[in-house]
């Protein structure tokens, strides 16, 4: 289906947006490394998410649905499911559970929508097969449908090349069912629920801050050690409440922002490798305020944006920590006096689209100033004219885009993604805009 958004308005509204996502797939995915019952409240009922608890079923794991609160019971041991283990749209299912079925005994099969299967999955599937996993697929291993033979790993010294939460948890989860200790460091800290999470289960997980000389500039850097040991006993059940998703509530703080308007996203995790991109938007000139409310698994509070003038931002830092959001992002940068740079992102071009390019040339196709680079892009802000853009199949590209039709008409091809990762993104949108969805020819 398309969307046209004909209108949007001045607003003072609160945004109760849907659970966080990432926290809900690991809440999925680790109860099955519990020896009791998980109790987990506002667990995103969205279509990857239920995909992971579904797959969940698969391998095993009793679920019940109790008003607000999804009770998960794990089997005594995973089993071997009877079918394919579908994980719709999800990067972070079939990634995770990779690292968690490398170490299980049996035979898995994990695919995906078109889109997933495009996107590569040598740089989980890789390091696994080093420490002693079956892994095989299309594209030599490196494209979904991906056969896992689980069995014994060992355990490893890994280094990568690039701050992925999605690696760093298949890996820890790999660590876990190893021989011995096993060390994984990354070049920065990218997003940490899985650590967190794991340590409040009862895992034996170590991080530290390790500084070594960089060879190439003489200077000295900091990268991240995490020192995983395997379990010698099933983890403790969770008791959790999932925060709200910070960046699903992100496209309403943009709309704020660029609109004269004012937005308080509410329930929020806090968690600060999940907020740098409202950081970067404070730096653009946005008001924007945090209120923390509690502190037990993760930070979580409300945080008001109010909009302002914008001004050009260079993003090249602490990229790892607002991946996510960056096309969210260029919206504001669209309209910002100046220009406005994003580098180091080449991350953007293995997403569910190649967002680099959908980015620029969706902005070009509305009258804005746009340059693509290998690692991001330059754009120089105006104001933008009518027309149509394609989401590429991505929720994101789709939903950034709708914000910016609040300041011109746009017509948004294929939007049918959003319900995937966000399904009560149009009812919270009716707030501030008015909208035609239509279906597609």
């Amino acid at each position: 289906m398309n969307l046209e958004i004909v209108a949007g308005k001045r607003f003072d509204e609160e945004f109760i947006v849907d659970a966080d996502k990432s926290i809900s797939h690991r809440c999925a995915i680790f109860s099955l490394l519990t020896d009791g019952i998980n109790r987990i409240k506002n667990y995103l009922k969205a279509e990857d998410t239920l995909n992971s608890l579904s797959i969940a079923e698969s391998l095993g794991a009793e679920v019940k649905k109790n008003d607000n609160e999804l009770l998960i019971t794990p089997p005594k041991n995973l089993k071997e499911a009877d079918d394919v283990l579908y994980c719709g749209n999800s990067g972070t299912s079939i990634r995770i559970y990779m690292g968690l079925l490398a170490g299980i005994d049996g035979f898995f099969v994990l695919t995906g929508d078109k889109y997933l299967r495009r996107r590569p999955m040598g740089r989980v599937a890789n390091p696994l097969r080093q420490i002693g996993a079956k892994i095989d697929g299309r594209d030599n291993g490196n494209l979904a449908p991906l056969c896992v033979r689980g069995g014994n790993l060992k355990h490893f010294e890994f280094e990568s090349k690039i701050a992925s939460a999605q690696v760093k948890s298949a890996l820890i989860l790999a660590g876990l069912n190893g021989d011995g200790k096993s060390v994984y460091i990354e070049p920065f800290l990218s997003r940490d629920h899985t650590e967190r999470m794991l340590r409040g289960m009862g895992a034996d997980i170590k991080s530290e801050k390790l500084k070594v000389k960089n060879e190439e500039f003489g200077n000295e850097i900091e990268k991240i050690k995490i020192e995983i040991t395997p379990l010698e006993k099933k983890l403790t059940p969770l008791e959790i409440e999932v925060p709200n998703d910070p960046s699903s509530a992100f496209f309403f703080a943009v709309a704020a922002a660029i609109n004269n308007s004012r937005a308080v996203v509410k329930n929020v995790t806090l968690n600060p490798t999940r907020i740098e991109a409202y950081e970067v938007l404070k730096r653009m000139g946005a008001n924007v305020e945090y209120i923390l409310k509690e502190n037990r698994y993760e930070p979580i509070g409300d945080i008001l944006v109010e909009g302002n003038e914008l001004n050009g931002v260079e993003v090249s830092s602490n990229i790892p920590w607002l991946i996510d959001e960056l096309p969210a992002l260029s919206i504001a940068m669209a309209v910002a006096n100046g220009k406005s740079i994003v580098k180091n992102a080449k991350e953007l071009r293995v997403k569910e689209s190649d967002r680099i390019k959908a980015v620029v040339e969706n902005l070009k196709n509305l009258g804005i100033e746009a340059n693509e680079f290998e690692d991001g892009y330059e754009i120089t802000g105006g104001f933008p004219k009518s027309g149509t853009v394609n989401s590429y199949g991505d929720h994101r590209i789709a939903m950034s885009f709708a914000v910016l039709g609040l300041l011109s008409p746009i017509k948004i091809i294929d939007v049918d993604c959003i319900n995937t990762s966000f399904p009560n993104f149009f009812n919270l949108f009716g707030k501030i805009a008015e909208y035609r969805i239509e279906n597609a020819d």
